[in-house]
């Protein structure tokens, strides 16, 4: 059984910074694709970040995110950060991990095609 599960939430003034980090037990990790969502209040889930688990080198940004969200992998195989910069009132929202088992995932942010979920973690960004 797979569980995420996410730290690193709080409250931030605009302009600061805020690193998620994400554990997972029971994912095989060998070739799939981790990654980060979020979910503001009557929006729909929108992709964040991801990468392919295969390589760890691959990564993949929503347009409007890269170059003030970056996405690692930990020093263990089974972790996921995101360094969060120059943080806006608009990025406050509900940040979930997630993860699939295949590689094409990555990228398309289709909510529906990863498999495993965090239960998220705030992020309030005040201005």
């Amino acid at each position: 059984q797979v569980h995420l599960v996410e730290s690193g939430g709080g409250s931030v003034q605009a302009g600061g910074s805020l690193t998620l980090s994400c554990v997972a037990s029971g994912y095989p990790y060998s070739n799939g694709c981790m990654g980060w969502f979020r979910q503001a209040p009557g929006k729909e889930r929108e992709g964040v970040a991801a990468f392919l688990t295969g390589d760890g080198s691959t990564y993949y940004y929503d347009d409007s995110l890269k170059g003030r969200f970056t996405i690692s992998q930990g020093n263990a195989k089974n972790t996921v950060s995101l360094q969060m910069n120059s943080l806006k009132p608009e990025d406050t929202a509900m940040y979930y991990c997630a993860a699939g088992d295949f590689p094409e995932i990555c990228g398309s942010w289709f909510v529906d095609q990863f498999e495993y979920w965090g239960q998220g973690i705030q992020v309030t960004v005040s201005s």
